[in-house]
C-alpha cells in the first residue's frame, strides 16, 4: 500500500524556465535509464522475491525511485512553466511562438506542442516509455547484476545532465539523484555478495571444457592480452582450426528426419536444382549498355 507525501525528497529550486533543458531531463523521467524504469524493475523483483531481506530492500529502493521520479518531474515542470503559459494563452504571434519553440532545440518543440509543456512519459527524443525497459529475469544473481548496471548507467546520464546546466538549484538536485544511484549500487552489490555462490548466475555449472577458454577470434593489429584472457586460469585459443567444431563433431548442422520428409526434401531439391550451363542476359546487364545475346550477336542497349 502506498501513501503519498506532498513534500519532495529533495527540494527543487529552478532559477529560470528552459524548455530545451526540460526536454533533455525527460531522459530520466521516461527513458530506459530513468526513474520510472528503475522503480518498475525493482518493484517487480520485490513482488516475486522469496528472500525477506532482498524483498524489503527492493521495495524500499523501488519506492525511493518513485520519489526520484517525482523530483525529476517537478524539475521538468518548473523548466517548462513559462512555455506552458505562453503556449496555452497564445500570447505571441505565430512566428514568434514558432521561433521560441524551435529555438529551444532538442525536439522540445515536439514535446511542448504534443504535451502542452507538461511531463510526458517519453525520453528526450519523444519515444514513449515501455515495459520493454524492464529486464528482470527472476534469478537474483542475474537481476542484482543487472540492477548494478542500471544504477551505473543512470549515474552517467545524471553526470551528463549536470554538465549541461549552470543553474545551481538544478545542479544540487541532480547531484542528489546521482549520489543516490551510488548508494543503490552499494546495496545491490552487498546483496549479491550475500548469496554464495553467486557466480555463474543460476544453479547449473558451465561445461569445464569451455568455461575457462578464451577464443581469440578478432585477430590483427591491436591484439591485447590481460587478465581477461591470459594467466593460469585461461586457455587462450588462437588457432582458427581449433575454434571450429570445438565439441569434437563435424561442425555442421544435422537433423534426423523421418523417411517421408527425406523424400519430400529430395523432390524439392530436384525441382529447384540450378543448371550452371544456363547464362541468359539479365535486365541489369541490358540496362548497362552492350549485351551479347544467345545467338552470338552483340546489340546495343542504348
Amino acid at each position: 500500500m502506498f501513501a503519498h507525501n506532498k513534500r519532495l525528497q529533495y527540494t527543487v529550486r529552478v532559477s529560470e524556465p528552459n524548455p530545451g533543458l526540460a526536454n533533455l531531463m525527460l531522459e530520466q523521467f521516461g527513458g530506459p535509464q530513468g526513474e520510472l524504469a528503475a522503480a518498475m524493475r525493482y518493484f517487480t523483483q520485490a513482488v516475486s522475491d522469496d528472500d525477506p531481506g532482498r524483498k524489503d530492500m527492493l521495495f524500499d529502493i523501488a519506492t525511493e525511485e518513485l520519489s526520484h521520479l517525482e523530483v525529476i518531474g517537478h524539475i521538468i515542470a518548473m523548466l517548462n512553466k513559462g512555455a506552458k503559459g505562453e503556449l496555452a494563452e497564445a500570447v505571441d504571434s505565430e512566428a514568434e511562438m514558432y521561433k521560441k519553440l524551435t529555438g529551444a532545440g532538442n525536439d522540445s518543440h515536439v514535446t511542448q506542442v504534443l504535451y502542452g509543456a507538461g511531463t510526458p512519459l517519453v525520453n528526450s527524443a519523444g519515444v514513449p516509455w515501455t515495459a520493454a525497459y524492464i529486464d528482470t529475469i527472476g534469478e537474483p544473481t542475474a537481476d542484482l547484476r543487472s540492477n548494478i548496471a542500471a544504477e551505473s548507467r543512470a549515474k552517467i546520464v545524471y553526470e551528463r545532465l549536470i554538465a549541461l546546466t549552470d543553474d545551481p538549484g538544478i545542479k544540487e538536485a541532480l547531484g542528489f539523484l546521482m549520489t543516490r544511484e551510488i548508494a543503490h549500487q552499494k546495496s545491490f552489490e552487498k546483496a549479491l555478495y550475500s548469496i554464495s555462490p553467486n557466480f555463474p548466475p543460476g544453479k547449473m555449472p558451465g561445461d569445464p571444457r569451455f568455461a575457462d577458454t578464451y577464443f581469440n577470434m578478432s585477430q590483427g593489429p591491436g591484439e591485447m592480452r590481460g587478465p581477461w584472457n591470459q594467466g593460469e586460469k585461461w586457455n587462450f585459443v588462437t588457432d582458427r582450426d581449433k575454434q571450429m567444431a570445438v565439441d569434437g563433431g563435424t561442425g555442421e548442422a544435422e537433423v534426423k528426419l523421418p523417411a517421408k520428409d527425406i523424400d519430400l526434401l529430395k523432390q524439392m531439391s530436384a525441382r529447384t536444382l540450378s543448371d550452371p550451363t544456363i547464362d541468359p542476359p539479365t535486365g541489369a546487364e541490358l540496362g548497362m549498355g552492350n549485351q551479347t545475346v544467345a545467338d552470338g550477336k552483340t546489340v546495343s542497349g542504348k
